[in-house]
């Protein structure tokens, strides 16, 4: 049985004036499915979810939400999703209670159905206990969970959640995808952007956007699998300075920090430990520890926009 598509999307492009913020963008999002947009801040992932969801028309290309076409049902498509954007679009001066009531005004809930739906999406979030609290007063992870109970209060079938745990801090992060999670669960499709690695790792599938353009799309394993030279962990004193050394030697395509140490790229594995061990060790800078690893999606990410940029 074929998988149902929740979301299709067809070289969707969108231009400003003479600047292209998508360009020729495809993918299929299955129902049920956790699906990442990942890639750097400015790359197009808003500009796509906005026209996912009718706010903003393409200036060509196609696509579908729901079984809904982007261009000519975009009031309808407004119906059957939820969309959590970057800046949480919460009243302050309001209680976490008193948001979901306007906003279940404005998906038209009949006023039971409202409290009733109030009351389950503040338990689902972990509010309920405080729901009489002026949202101002929430923490950012709090605000963050009520933000996404008022996605959610019209129980739509498609969840967008832009950059959606930007700024909170890790345990919060960890909660929140907890819900994501618990959400899929019960075949809600969730499209999510995110620049955070870690997040990415959790979706079931990826694309990665870059200036616009999709330059890679797959599961997480499937991505990582796609680096082509391997990858050496350095840990060196000096972090920093041990960096730029080795960006400079011939035997190293790419290096970057990551963790408390490095990881580098190379298709010259034993020269590049060799070359780096001495580089290090002209201006006395001491390794903690060196060795292959299985490349890391941030590896993956790193490769794919390097080879990107070249063509």
């Amino acid at each position: 049985m074929t998988p149902e598509k929740a979301i299709i999307v067809e070289n969707l492009t969108r231009d400003f004036g003479k600047f292209r913020a998508v360009d020729r963008v495809s993918f299929e999002v299955l129902k049920g499915e956790i699906f990442g947009f990942l890639g750097p801040n400015g790359a197009g992932k808003s500009t796509t979810i906005r026209m996912l969801n009718g706010l903003l028309l393409p200036t060509s290309g196609s696509g579908s939400v729901a079984g809904y076409d982007i261009v000519r049902e975009s009031e309808a498509i407004k119906q059957h999703i939820g969309y959590m954007s970057q800046r949480f679009s919460l009243y302050e001066d309001l209680t976490a209670e008193e948001n979901l009531t306007f906003f279940g005004g404005v998906y038209g809930l009949p006023p039971a159905r409202l409290r009733e739906r109030a009351e389950e999406a503040l338990r689902q979030v972990g509010l309920l206990e405080r729901r009489r609290e002026l949202t101002r007063n929430l923490a950012l992870g709090l605000r963050q969970r009520l933000a996404l109970a008022s996605a959610i209060l019209h129980e739509p079938p498609i969840l967008f959640l832009d950059e959606p745990t930007s700024g909170v801090d890790p345990i919060s992060r960890r909660n929140f995808w907890d819900l994501i999670y618990s959400l899929a669960d019960k075949g809600v499709t969730v499209l999510v952007t995110t620049h955070y690695m870690d997040e990415a790792e959790f979706c079931d599938r990826l694309v990665l956007i870059y200036q616009g353009r999709l330059i890679a799309q797959g599961t997480p394993r499937d991505l990582k699998a796609a680096v082509p030279e391997e990858i050496i962990a350095v840990f060196p004193e000096r972090l920093g300075e041990a960096l730029e050394l080795i960006r400079k030697l011939p035997q190293v395509s790419e290096a970057a920090v990551f963790g408390d140490g490095l990881h580098v790229a190379t298709s010259k594995a034993a020269e590049a430990e060799a070359a780096m061990k001495e580089a290090l060790a002209a201006q006395g800078i001491a390794i903690r520890g060196l060795g292959r690893v299985e490349p890391s999606l941030e590896d993956a990410f790193i490769s794919l926009i390097e080879r990107a940029g070249n063509n």
